[in-house]
């Protein structure tokens, strides 16, 4: 884990891409410092976890979650009769989980470094009570993803790519129909695979969303917060960071300020979390 310096930034944006999410206004926000863990849990991470407690995600007990069409089997597929009408490249897959990623043809052998899949809300409460920690705020999630850096777009600035480098695991081409991968990957990818923000986080952005502890709400005051904590209650979480099914055609959530929300009992194959600590309890 790393120390996220307490004080004062700017939370959210004057100059929301997305309106309806509720990125704005701008506004002054103290958080007290916190450690937060460098990278998203893996699955290596959780697979200790669920030997350690025998504990059952809701994806498992539910019997399906959901998995992007674009990275299931032809086998897979064809038993699927149903989608997401808004969103018709959403499948409910059936033996999708943490343990099987895209179905039950599907294993994490070969991706013990890549962040777990497929974990609730309260899949990931659990996970974090099970090491004494907890879930970041929205607010320090975002102190924690601009890395410092004050007014920028992306934890690393205002460029997506400086020098034709690729910061973040995201989608390139043309979504949802082809992913040319050129950073690397057409899904998830190991932690730690590309350059850390200015705290030393990975993965900050992309890759994976992150559940943050936060209920969903968009309407904010512009005057400064103290440690915000969100609504004491609702019916949505607060998601931050994008996947790697991001991309600014559909999707420009890989920003700082960019939010999204799920209910506490969702599960998807680009949804996942990191923990931290009050820094009083290291």
């Amino acid at each position: 884990m790393v120390l996220i310096p307490g004080g004062d930034f700017l939370m959210g944006t004057d100059e929301p891409s997305i309106p309806a999410d509720g990125e704005g206004p701008q506004r002054p926000v103290h958080v007290d410092s916190f450690y937060m863990d460098i990278h998203e849990v893996t699955n290596q991470q959780f697979q200790t976890f669920v030997a350690d407690t025998g504990y059952v995600t809701e994806a498992e007990k539910f019997g399906d979650s959901f998995v992007f069409e674009g990275i299931l089997s032809d086998s897979v597929k064809k038993e699927i009769t149903q989608a997401v009408a808004a969103a018709p490249w959403w499948l409910p897959v059936k033996g999708a989980n943490w343990k099987h990623p895209e179905g039950q043809d599907s294993n994490i052998t070969d991706r013990l470094d890549h962040p777990v899949l497929h974990v609730s809300w309260n899949d990931a409460l659990t996970y974090c009570s099970w090491l004494h920690k907890r879930l970041p705020t929205e607010a320090e999630w975002e102190c924690a993803c601009r890395g410092g850096l004050q007014n920028r777009l992306y934890p690393w600035g205002n460029k997506l790519n400086p020098k034709g480098q690729h910061y973040a695991n995201l989608w390139q081409g043309d979504f949802p129909n082809h992913n040319t991968a050129e950073d690397g990957y057409v899904k998830t990818s190991p932690v730690m695979s590309f350059p850390p923000n200015g705290f030393g986080l990975y993965d900050i952005v992309g890759n994976v969303w992150e559940w943050t502890s936060d209920w969903w709400m968009v309407h904010h005051t512009a005057e400064k917060l103290q440690n915000p904590t969100g609504p004491q209650s609702g019916s949505d979480k607060v998601k931050k960071g994008g996947s790697y099914m991001c991309h600014k055609s559909y999707c420009y959530r890989y920003r700082c300020a960019a939010r999204s929300q799920n209910t506490p009992d969702s599960s998807a194959s680009n949804l996942g979390f990191r923990f931290c600590l009050p820094s009083y309890l290291n």
